[in-house]
């Protein structure tokens, strides 16, 4: 099961939808298969197991009535609604477009055996890892994930993860130090009632990139994981991290867009 492809994928839409993608949500609302979510700092996100089967018409109907539901949060800043490429989904993507969401660089969603990134890895000199529990290391943490993906620093993603760690859900925040200034960062995310967890937020700066840095944080994250009891990491991967987590053993199950809209 853990490098067949077909079960993997039932294990995603079975285990991995829903209520494991909304964990540190203030609030999730209902709305036909939708789950409508908000977290910390005005983000909204819209997810489902799938789409039940409907038509254009209903979907269209539904993308409407969800922005509707976010525009009416005045908090409420960007919403999220992600996409899954084996999804029966008529006309999502134009009823999307026209409701004024931008569609996101697609991403491979990986998953395998955790066993097989619980690897030793050497690193280059001077660099350590380490796990973050301190709120300003977190803030720090996120300013340089902010600055590797060329985004402008904003307080928003420290205030999700503070959140998120204050709830005490598992959530783990690894990060890579050169000489102690930080340069990479990850997370690990357990899946509460499943053999799952996930593997997110992998940033490297881009003068550290090619070292193994990043799979140096992905063996520690899957060596946590296994202490965990989980023997299945997933992951949504860009181009830069999907061939390292395929030479570890992960498969590609499917693809994930996300579609952006901003107030």
């Amino acid at each position: 099961m853990l490098s067949d492809p077909a079960a993997l994928l039932r294990a995603y839409d079975d285990q991995l939808r829903t209520d494991a993608e909304t964990p540190g949500a203030l609030s999730v609302d209902r709305l036909g298969p939708l789950r409508l979510a908000v977290f910390p700092g005005g983000r909204g996100f819209i997810s489902y197991r799938d789409l039940e089967g409907a038509d254009a018409a209903t979907i269209r109907g539904w993308v409407g009535e969800a922005l509707a539901h976010f525009v009416a949060k005045p908090d409420v800043v960007d919403v999220e609604w992600k996409t899954r490429g084996h999804d029966v989904a008529p006309g999502l993507h134009e009823s999307l477009v026209d409701h004024g969401f931008v569609p996101g660089d697609p991403e491979s969603v990986m998953m395998g055996a955790a066993a097989g990134l619980a690897v030793d890895v050497p690193l280059p000199e001077g660099v350590t890892l380490r796990r973050l529990t301190e709120e300003a290391d977190v803030r720090a943490m996120s300013a340089m994930a902010d600055e590797a993906f060329g985004d402008p620093v904003s307080t928003r993603r420290a205030d999700d993860l503070l959140f998120r760690l204050s709830r005490e859900d598992g959530m783990e925040l690894w990060v890579a130090e050169a000489d102690g200034v930080m340069v990479s960062s990850g997370r690990l995310e357990p899946v509460a009632g499943t053999d799952v967890a996930g593997v997110w937020g992998g940033a490297t700066l881009p003068a550290w990139r090619g070292r193994g840095i990043y799979r140096a944080l992905t063996a520690v994250r899957a060596r946590s994981a296994l202490r965990l009891g989980k023997t299945i990491l997933h992951s949504d991967s860009t181009e830069y991290s999907r061939p390292i987590l395929e030479r570890s053993g992960l498969v590609k199950v499917t693809s994930t867009t996300p579609y952006e809209w901003t107030r």
